[in-house]
């Protein structure tokens, strides 16, 4: 682990991220099981994920051969862009370089 705590918040991903991780990995159509896989997820955290993304339409599911197959919607399209903007925006270096106030 390293020394400062601005280095550890900024390693450990938040939930916008894991949900932009798993729409990326929904883009072409996949499995729960290797949603999990691709996103590093336990199976209680992809459920409970792909419950959520799938009710806020960010999501569709299609049964084909009794599998559920997950795709990444138009609206889940625009949520990663809108991430990955965001995302560069705050790894910027002036950013980084700010103390964190209340310890």
């Amino acid at each position: 682990m390293k020394g400062n705590n601005l280095e550890t918040f900024w390693e450990r991903r938040d939930r916008l991220k894991i949900m932009a991780e798993i729409m990326e990995v929904a883009k072409g159509s996949k499995l729960k099981t290797r949603i999990m896989y691709m996103a590093n997820l336990s199976f209680r955290q992809v459920n409970e994920y792909l419950s959520f993304l799938t009710e806020m339409g960010f999501l569709s599911v299609r049964v084909d051969n009794r599998r559920k197959i997950y795709e990444t919607t138009a609206k889940g399209k625009s949520f990663i862009e809108n991430y990955m903007d965001m995302a560069k925006l705050l790894n910027s270096e002036e950013l980084v370089r700010i103390p964190i106030l209340a310890k």
